[in-house]
């Protein structure tokens, strides 16, 4: 592992970290030279992640997280400052996708989708906002979906939600002049959310989906990099990462 100059090695924390995007972001930021701390509900794989980025050379925290908590989610962000004295960068990644029709009124779906895809980011800002401000600087990833820039018949709560991200993300960047806000609205990526779908017919069409037009998490990872990566005076505020043959 090759450290960056101490300018660019930042303090990143990531939220839903886990499996799939959370878990490729963190490896990848590690890879690259950053601190990383990691927060997820199952805290055997976040150990076991922990462990992989030790072993490559990399420094490290992981905590218990529940990001419908805001407490918990003040926790972890006040575990990350005592650590290393500072926060760069939270990348809100949590997400819960329980698609189905409305007509089915799955409202505990709905709420879990609220809970975790809006207010989980909410809380996310609400618990490192002040640090970044107190800093003067300071850069709020929130993951979305393509689903934030289009309306699908089995997933209306679940777009809803992501296109708050956006509108929310997009606030928060004008209330801010010294603090930057991306963005990452990914496509078709084989992660974890997939799983909570509901009723066989939607399973077996995400499975399709994902079989014929989706990317790796690392993808995402990358896109993260990328825009982490740039100069403190360039705000890359959205990017839009799919498959080529995504529709």
């Amino acid at each position: 592992m090759t450290n960056p100059p101490s300018a660019v090695r930042k303090v990143i924390l990531i939220m839903g970290a886990s499996s799939g995007i959370g878990e490729a972001t963190a490896l990848h930021l590690a890879t690259k030279g950053h601190r990383i701390a990691i927060g997820a509900r199952r805290t055997d794989r976040i150990a076991a992640i922990a462990r992989e980025i030790e072993w490559l050379g990399g420094d490290v925290l992981h905590q218990a997280l529940d990001v419908t908590d805001v407490d918990s989610v003040k926790a972890f962000a006040a575990a990350a400052l005592a650590r290393y004295g500072r926060i760069d960068v939270l990348v809100n990644n949590a997400s819960a996708m329980p698609l189905s029709p409305m007509a089915e009124l799955r409202i505990d779906d709905w709420n879990r989708m609220i809970d975790v895809n809006l207010r989980g980011v909410l809380h996310g800002i609400a618990a490192v906002l002040p640090i970044m401000q107190a800093q003067g600087a300071g850069h709020f990833i929130n993951v979305a979906s393509t689903a934030a820039h289009r309306v699908d018949p089995a997933a209306a709560v679940y777009c809803a939600t992501k296109h708050a991200v956006r509108a929310l993300s997009e606030g928060l960047r004008q209330q801010n002049k010294n603090l930057r806000v991306t963005v990452i609205s990914s496509g078709i990526t084989q992660t974890e959310p997939f799983d909570g779908i509901g009723g066989p017919g939607l399973k077996g069409a995400a499975g399709a989906m994902i079989e014929q037009a989706s990317i790796p998490a690392s993808a995402i990872a990358e896109a993260i990099g990328y825009a982490i990566g740039q100069p403190d005076a360039v705000d890359v505020n959205e990017l839009i990462v799919r498959a080529t043959a995504q529709r």
